[in-house]
């Protein structure tokens, strides 16, 4: 992240993106107080920032609660909208869900947690995978451990120290130790497969996507049932179109 000025910043703006934040999956409808605890503000400024946030169309109140209304979803339309990416790879991924019947997903990291960008649509009737827009652990999702796997060992150090490890089947790897170990089998090996670390009976299969300077831009993924892919057949399969795809994209982005 670039370096501003810190004069130059509205640090109202800050605030209440932070009020937009505060609300979650636990947590779809906040009192002013709540909303100030989650986002290190006094009950009266979360007020003005969640009254300003329904006059705008973006939140409803009943008087005591508040809840985000759809219409905040404007906000992230407009980056998916205007990011060059999601945009150049998308294609790509269509062309590559044609030739081997999975969906596939361009998505990045975002903190802790990998954003899915792109989505391709499967020829199945029926398709798994992430839909555009889906937030997920980077512990548990394959996309996760090859971007991490770009990371320098003091970086990736420090990402393990402030996030928490939750585990979502007995597959999920949740000691700090082990998972930092992983993410370094998968920068040797330059994919992970993520075997049921979600969600029992399902995998995903991803690389790293890079530019021509090696700087990581995201990852290209799949997400396949078990069944479908005994024994190395997943690898056999699926990832070389992968990789395939990733050089491509390597000379565009």
């Amino acid at each position: 992240m670039a370096e501003f000025d810190r004069t130059l910043l509205i640090e109202g703006l800050g605030k209440g993106l932070r009020v937009i934040e505060s609300f979650s999956d636990d947590c779809p409808r906040l009192t002013a107080s709540e909303a100030g605890a989650r986002a290190g503000l006094t009950r009266t400024a979360a007020r003005r920032y969640l009254m300003s946030l329904v006059h705008f169309g973006y939140a409803d109140t009943d008087g005591k609660h508040y809840w985000l209304l759809p219409s905040v979803l404007r906000l992230g339309r407009s980056y998916l909208e205007a990011a060059r990416l999601p945009r150049l790879v998308q294609p790509f991924l269509q062309r590559m869900s044609m030739h081997t019947g999975e969906t596939a997903n361009l998505s990045v990291l975002d903190g802790g947690d990998v954003v899915y960008l792109a989505r391709s649509n499967s020829p199945r009737v029926v398709s798994i995978g992430f839909h555009v827009g889906a937030r997920m652990p980077a512990h548990v999702v394959s996309p996760g451990f090859v971007i991490l796997s770009t990371f320098t060992p003091q970086r990736l150090a420090a990402w393990i120290d402030e996030h928490a490890l939750a585990r979502f089947t007995v597959q999920t790897i949740t000691e700090p130790e082990k998972f930092r170990v992983t993410v370094e089998s998968a920068r040797r090996l330059g994919y992970w497969v993520a075997d049921q670390y979600i969600d029992t009976g399902l995998s995903g299969l991803a690389v790293a996507l890079t530019d021509r300077k090696g700087t990581c831009a995201g990852a290209i993924s799949m997400t396949f049932q078990n069944q479908m892919y005994p024994g190395d057949a997943a690898l056999t399969r699926l990832l070389p179109p992968l990789q395939e795809l990733a050089q491509t994209m390597r000379e565009v982005i």
